[in-house]
């Protein structure tokens, strides 16, 4: 099978996903899920927002005419967490449109998981969900500081659960896996010399 590097990390780790959580009880995938909770219900306050104040905006400037650089081909970053959350989400047939994908999209200038119907994900990644363009802010929030706000207290959200300066959930989700034995690229907070040097920077001092 001819495969894209990028392409294999990604589907080895949600193979490797896919294979731990059916090994679990239901009582543990509980634990599990109670632990995105409170994610979840800010990525629904997100997405709200999103379809009030900016869908119209990027349907026009990006998905209408076609110059979309947001869903570039191997543009988009995955953290390790984004797939935990997104298979704990996901129906069987939603996680195999994403494994057919993986395996068989290799062409073309546009990111492997936008399918005809738009994201292949049930929860997209947090890079995706929170990127807005320039254009897109000027335009939807110049002269509304209020809508501004809004949307900055989201961003000041984000970081509580993937800014390790504390322990935060995203970090916690690789930790969970490392544990059993897997490592991933895309375990950025215990790969990523940035995200690790916040981590060793917020430990107390000796």
């Amino acid at each position: 099978m001819n495969i894209t590097p990028y392409n294999k990390e990604q589907l080895d780790t949600m193979l490797f996903i896919i294979d731990y959580m059916e090994s679990l009880s239901v009582s543990q995938l509980d634990e599990l899920r109670n632990k995105i909770t409170d994610y979840l219900a800010f990525r629904k306050d997100v997405s709200a927002f999103f379809e009030r104040h900016l869908n119209i905006i990027c349907m026009r400037k990006c998905y209408e005419s076609k110059l979309s650089a947001c869903c570039t081909r191997e543009g988009i970053i995955t953290f390790f967490a984004d797939m935990v959350v997104n298979v704990l989400c996901s129906a069987p047939v939603r996680r195999n449109q994403i494994i057919h994908a993986l395996k068989n999209n290799h062409s073309g200038n546009k990111c492997v998981y936008l399918g005809e119907q738009g994201c292949m994900w049930q929860v997209k990644p947090i890079v995706c969900e929170m990127f807005l363009c320039d254009s897109v802010i000027n335009e939807a929030f110049s002269g509304n500081n209020g809508l501004k706000e809004e949307w900055e207290k989201f961003r000041r959200q984000e970081k509580q659960f993937k800014w390790p300066d504390k322990p935060v959930l995203f970090d916690e989700l690789e930790t969970i896996f490392i544990q059993q034995g897997f490592s991933s690229p895309l375990m950025y907070f215990h790969n990523s010399p940035g995200l690790m040097r916040i981590k060793k920077q917020s430990l107390p001092k000796a």
